[in-house]
């Protein structure tokens, strides 16, 4: 098991964005020494500059890192996904990942653990699913980005121990949840689409600690990060404006989001009921248990 006494320094690629400011803080609080990758000039000896476009990246920061924890990557929640920026998900993902990964093998002293930003994505649309780590490989833009990503991080050698975190909807006041909670702010709260289709959600908060946790266990592979209590879009969209104190009074139709492609069958009407088994059997606890807790602790 990784614990601080054999884990002091950790790398952190994406470290400046929205679950990576979180990573950091809560990695500071629990007294690591957190070096982060930036992709300009860096401007302290905690900082090192990559490239993930071009594969470039200062190999001092893979020596000195004990663990690697990767959340870089283009936001999915910048609509439309034009062809080319449909091209842009999966290269930051995949290019990023496949640079620390070969950064990794030929280091002469590779970090214990490497974790991996990964997507629940992975499993496409499934109603009628109950899902969890041992369900097999969906369909759709999306599942197919996540499989191209996971292949490249398994590039990793043997002798780093490899986690590849599968994310759902982060609940907070930034990412993925942004959209939502303007629209709710504005009163304009909504159905989307049946509404019945199941969202996999995470509090931000559950999402640093979850991966924190994953560093120092012994687990490796592929692992879920989602609520233990499942909720549907329609839940989720009351829930936000209940606790805004705003209305849910309109209802967009499953053709709207239809007509965004891609990007509104894999964000909007995706029914992804996925479970956490396996991060609970790794002795994970969670801080937020329902959509509820999650959506008031970042609202009040």
């Amino acid at each position: 098991m990784v614990t601080e006494a054999t884990v002091t320094r950790v790398l952190v690629a994406g470290s400046s964005g929205y679950i990576g400011t979180e990573v950091v803080s809560q990695l500071e609080a629990a007294g690591f020494e957190v070096l982060s990758l930036v992709r300009r000039e860096p401007r302290t000896d905690t900082e090192f500059y990559w490239d993930p476009r071009s594969g470039t990246i200062d190999d001092r920061s893979i020596t000195l890192a004990d663990a690697v924890i990767n959340l870089a990557g283009a936001s999915t929640g910048k609509i439309p996904w034009t062809p080319s920026y449909k091209s842009e998900i999966l290269r930051s993902r995949v290019s990023g990942t496949r640079t620390i990964a070969e950064a990794i093998r030929r280091s002469n002293t590779p970090p214990a653990v490497f974790l991996n930003g990964s997507a629940v994505g992975y499993f496409g649309s499934r109603p009628g699913e109950v899902l969890d780590d041992e369900s097999v490989k969906g369909t759709g833009f999306l599942s197919d980005v996540v499989d191209a990503w996971e292949m490249a991080a398994r590039l990793t050698p043997p002798t780093t121990r490899l986690v590849m975190f599968r994310t759902g909807i982060v609940v907070g006041e930034g990412g993925a949840f942004t959209p939502l909670n303007l629209l709710t702010h504005y009163g304009l709260g909504s159905r989307l689409g049946s509404g019945e289709q199941y969202w996999p959600w995470i509090s931000l908060h559950d999402e640093a600690a979850a991966i924190i946790h994953l560093l120092r266990s012994d687990f490796a592979g592929a692992v879920s990060l989602v609520g233990p209590t499942p909720a549907t879009a329609e839940t989720i969209t009351k829930t936000l404006a209940r606790s805004m104190h705003k209305p849910h009074w309109l209802a967009v139709p499953s053709f709207a989001f239809r007509m965004l492609g891609d990007a509104g069958k894999d964000l909007i009407l995706v029914d992804e009921n996925v479970q956490p088994r396996t991060l609970l059997e790794t002795g994970f606890a969670f801080s937020h248990t329902t959509i509820e807790q999650a959506i008031d602790e970042f609202v009040d």
